[in-house]
């Protein structure tokens, strides 16, 4: 696999942005970064989860 985010990947990012990062990266601090964003507001997670997972 490629290191560029499908449509599915975005899509997840914008429905439930932890898990769009969890599926790309795992249990690791992006992970956390992006639920802690999504807890605080749900339009930051959304914005992190989608730089996140199409950033090289």
């Amino acid at each position: 696999m490629g290191d560029t985010a499908t449509c599915v990947d975005i899509i997840l990012a914008i429905l439930l942005p932890p898990l769009g990062v969890f599926l790309k990266y795992g249990c690791k601090i992006e992970f956390w970064i992006s639920l802690l964003l999504t807890i605080l507001g749900y339009i930051p997670g959304i914005i992190y989860a989608v730089w996140v997972i199409t950033k090289n």
